[in-house]
């Protein structure tokens, strides 16, 4: 069974584009890097060729994954439940941390520096379902933390 990637439309839109790009311009670049490797002659002992080998192999595996990744792509819609947290819901929280603001995404989206955490993370499975004025404890290797869901937007 294949797995769902939940995302965003804007992050599908950019999973398409460096898709294209992998499928146009650098499969491009590496025909001509084999070409000129080529060239030089003996390949059983070129290690130009062989590196754009690896690279050809690398550029291929990552377009099967970003083919796999749009194919079983289920866009996060905006009309979620109003004040339950779901996934592309932004949660204002507050923690011994102070205020925090993260935004529930797909775990292909996930960026936990810039506040995008992802539904699979143990934060974000105690987030989904809950609504505002919910504490929720989260543990983590310094301990417990308790989060206060001040808003859901």
């Amino acid at each position: 069974m294949t797995k769902q990637e939940y995302i965003s439309e804007e992050g599908l839109e950019k999973l398409k584009k460096e898709l294209h790009e992998l499928k146009t311009a650098k499969r491009q670049e590496i025909a001509q890097r084999l070409e000129e490797a080529k060239a030089l002659g003996d390949l059983s002992e070129n290690a130009e060729y062989m590196e754009a080998k690896e690279t050809q192999a690398f550029n291929e595996a990552k377009i099967a994954e970003l083919e796999e990744l749009i194919r079983n792509a289920v866009i996060i819609e905006a009309n979620h439940k109003k004040g339950i947290v779901d996934l592309g819901s932004e949660v204002e929280v507050k923690s011994d941390h102070g205020k925090e603001v993260f935004t529930v995404v797909g775990s292909e989206e996930a960026d936990p520096d810039h506040g995008l955490i992802s539904n699979e993370s143990p934060l974000g499975k105690s987030f989904l379902g809950r609504k505002s004025g919910e504490v929720i404890e989260i543990k983590t290797p310094a301990g417990i933390t308790k989060y206060k869901i001040i808003s859901i937007g």
